[in-house]
């Protein structure tokens, strides 16, 4: 984005955000009104807006629905690679198509009764509280006027001078800029509306707390590992938190609910079985150290599902199971070696975590395996892959390639029921785009936590009060 000259730098507001005061960075854009200047100029820094020229905004256009997903579709991470989507009127050439379909895919959004989407057509701002509401989670009891007041109540929004809220009006993308940067950052909002309730820690030293919930933003400071920060809302696969004077956002890939891996585990309840501190989870990231597993779309399979393995072990951490990883760091070990680490340290259940492959850079999909052949774990290893690829499908919304025997190593040497997924193909672009994407990796992670859920609770187990 081009930046304006030295002498309009000069006139540029200093606004006090994160506990220092900070420079707006000028987007380039002439048109913007005071008003909106620190939202807007925020959105762009992240790469969450853009304008309509290198120099316009436009603020005072009225924002079309395929507009607004975008928007909300990039501050959430979303997939926006361009592709079909389930509408007519929705085209894969259509520069929203992908942000369309996830958003919809995530109920942020939906089409019309006739089941087109309508990319075009303007948003009312009653319509905006409802999109907002969806896409940070906001409890308002499926109204348009519960929506409206969840965003007053948070001092996201305002109603009009007429006491009303302009259900009907349209927004202008002025307003729907201050309204979404407003519900990602509470130090724009009209009031004070945040509570740091979440103890949390961080997993590695020089961390980036940022001013915005992507690498784009600035740093405001750093922490070091096993820190203790206070964390509020999440937006994106980043954490909202504060520590001291300083607030500012940090990937959930670095953070943790316990302090130390040694930390003791929350105590069994009426409501999450005592039985599950008997049970031992193996989590295997595939691959390691100078095996890379396989290779496609800038992404590595030993980086991704190594990533995958440390969410779902945090996730883990946090109920009454034990788990064990066979590699918490990139590290290569023998096939024969992970199977033994596993018998090693009691394992009750054995899951390996991959990337699939293939020479066509067409194939997709989500497929799990189990070992087959006559042994006493049968059974149990396909329960425990179908419910963990029933998971993964409605996460990721892959093509679904099934639940299949398969004559691997890891299962078959395992004495335990196990389960080889594979989450997507690295070597197709739409599949690898979310390997590469926090809020994605996330959305599996949760999705292999709640199949291993599943299998459990189809055990007998109470696990009602853990599911994500």
């Amino acid at each position: 984005m081009k930046r304006i000259s030295i002498v309009v730098l000069a006139f540029v507001m200093i606004v006090s955000l994160f506990g220092m005061n900070r420079q707006v960075q000028a987007a380039g854009f002439v048109d913007v009104p005071a008003r909106a200047l620190n939202e807007v100029n925020y959105l762009v820094e992240g790469k969450i807006v853009n304008g309509s020229s290198p120099t316009t905004f436009t603020p005072d256009k009225v924002i079309t629905k395929a507009e607004a997903a975008v928007f909300i579709g990039r501050a959430l991470q979303l997939n926006g690679t361009q592709r079909a989507t389930g509408f007519p009127d929705v085209g894969m050439s259509n520069f929203a198509s992908g942000y369309i379909q996830s958003a919809v895919d995530k109920g942020i959004v939906s089409g019309d009764k006739a089941g087109n989407f309508l990319p075009y057509k303007e948003v009312t701002r009653g319509e905006m509280a409802v999109m907002l509401a969806n896409a940070f989670g906001y409890s308002y009891n499926n109204t348009v006027s519960g929506a409206e007041k969840a965003l007053m109540t948070l001092g996201i929004a305002s109603g009009l001078s007429n006491g009303t809220f302009g259900t009907d009006l349209p927004i202008k993308r002025a307003d729907f800029a201050v309204f979404m940067a407003r519900a990602i950052n509470p130090a724009f909002r009209l009031k004070t509306s945040v509570n740091f309730t979440k103890p949390l820690w961080s997993t590695t030293g020089n961390l980036n707390i940022r001013t915005g919930p992507s690498t784009e933003y600035s740093s405001v400071g750093t922490i070091a590992a096993n820190t203790q920060v206070t964390g509020a809302h999440s937006v994106g696969g980043w954490t909202y938190v504060k520590m001291g004077s300083k607030t500012g956002f940090i990937s959930n890939y670095y953070l943790r609910s316990a302090s130390s891996d040694g930390a003791a585990k929350p105590p069994a309840t009426d409501s999450s079985d005592s039985k599950l501190s008997s049970q031992t989870i193996i989590l295997d990231p595939g691959h390691g150290g100078k095996d890379s597993g396989a290779v496609g779309n800038n992404l590595r399979e030993k980086d991704v599902v190594l990533k995958a393995g440390l969410q779902v072990n945090n996730l883990l951490k946090k109920t009454p199971f034990n788990v064990k990883m066979t590699r918490s760091t990139d590290t290569f070990i023998e096939l024969k070696d992970r199977s033994a680490f596993a018998k090693d340290n009691g394992g009750d259940i054995f899951v390996s975590i991959h990337a699939n492959s293939a020479s066509s850079a067409a194939a997709t999909g989500t497929e799990t395996y189990y070992y087959a052949a006559a042994n006493p774990h049968a059974a149990d290893s396909k329960l425990l892959s179908s419910k963990i690829q029933a998971r993964m499908l409605d996460a990721w919304n892959l093509r679904d390639r099934g639940v299949k025997p398969g004559n691997f190593s890891v299962l078959r040497e395992n004495n335990m029921p196990a389960a080889l997924v594979e989450m997507g193909f690295i070597s197709n672009a739409g599949d690898a785009s979310k390997m590469a994407s926090d809020y994605w990796m996330n959305i599996m992670s949760i999705a292999i936590y709640n199949g291993i859920l599943d299998y459990y609770k189809a055990k007998g187990y109470n696990v009602n009060s853990l599911y994500k």
